[in-house]
C-alpha cells in the first residue's frame, strides 16, 4: 500500500446520495479543485456498528468544515440504493438519518482500490479470478487541498473509529500553513504559534515552549 501524500487524489465518477434523498450520477471530486478542501473518509458498510457514530460525528461537525473552505465527501462498497435505505433509517434504529453530505458508491471498489484502502486483493489464479480478504473499504482518511493534491491521510483497521478532532486539526494545521507559510510543530491547533522553517526559527520555538 503506498502514499498518496504529495500526489494528485484519484480521479473517479461514480454514483451518490446527498442530502439523504438526492441520487446523483458522475459524482466527482473535481468539481471543489480550486474551491475547496476536501475530505474524503472511506468507512466499511453501511447499517454496521462503528461506521454510524463516524458518520453522525463528522455530520455533527460539518458546519465547522465547512467555516473552513472544506467539504466532507464519504465511500463506501455499498450500492446507491444501500445508502439511502440507511441515509433514511432512524438514529435509534441503527440508521444515519439526518447525514446530508455525500455519500459515494464505491460498487465496482475501484476508488477503494485506487486509494489504496481495499481489505483485500483480487488475483488470477490458473485463469479463474479469487479475492483474498475483506472486500470492503479500511477506515481511510484523505484531504485533498483545493489543487486536487493529497496533504494527509490516515488509514485505520476496520475495528478502530477515527477522531473527527484529529480531521478538524489537520484542516487548520493546512490552512495555517497556506495562509503563513510556517510549519506547524508536534500537537499543534489553531490556539498555538506556528514555526519558521529555520534553525533560527525552532530555536525560537523550542525556547519559548519548554516544559
Amino acid at each position: 500500500m503506498q502514499t498518496l501524500i504529495g500526489k494528485k487524489a484519484p480521479a473517479f465518477s461514480e454514483d451518490a446520495v446527498v442530502n439523504g434523498v438526492e441520487f446523483l450520477e458522475n459524482f466527482s471530486l473535481q468539481q471543489y479543485i480550486g474551491r475547496k478542501n476536501v475530505i474524503f473518509f472511506f468507512y466499511p458498510m453501511d447499517f454496521t456498528f462503528v461506521c454510524p457514530t463516524e458518520l453522525i460525528a463528522f455530520q455533527d461537525k460539518l458546519t465547522e468544515f465547512e467555516s473552513r473552505d472544506t467539504v466532507v465527501v464519504a465511500c463506501s462498497t455499498d450500492s446507491k440504493f444501500s445508502h439511502f435505505a440507511w441515509l433514511n433509517t432512524e438514529r435509534n434504529k441503527g440508521g444515519i438519518k439526518g447525514v446530508n453530505y455525500v455519500l459515494v458508491a464505491d460498487r465496482s471498489k475501484m476508488i477503494a482500490i485506487n486509494y489504496g484502502v481495499l481489505a483485500g486483493s483480487y488475483s488470477m489464479t490458473e485463469g479463474a479470478l479469487s479475492f483474498e480478504g475483506n472486500p470492503v473499504a479500511y477506515r481511510g482518511l484523505f484531504l485533498i487541498d483545493k489543487a486536487g493534491v493529497v496533504r494527509h491521510q490516515v488509514i485505520n483497521d476496520l475495528p478502530l473509529g477515527r477522531s473527527v478532532d484529529e480531521a478538524l486539526r489537520m484542516v487548520d494545521a493546512l490552512n495555517f500553513h497556506e495562509a503563513n507559510g510556517e510549519v506547524c510543530p508536534a500537537n499543534w491547533n489553531s490556539k498555538k504559534e506556528g514555526l519558521k522553517a529555520t534553525a533560527e526559527g525552532i530555536a525560537t520555538y523550542l525556547g519559548n515552549n519548554k516544559n
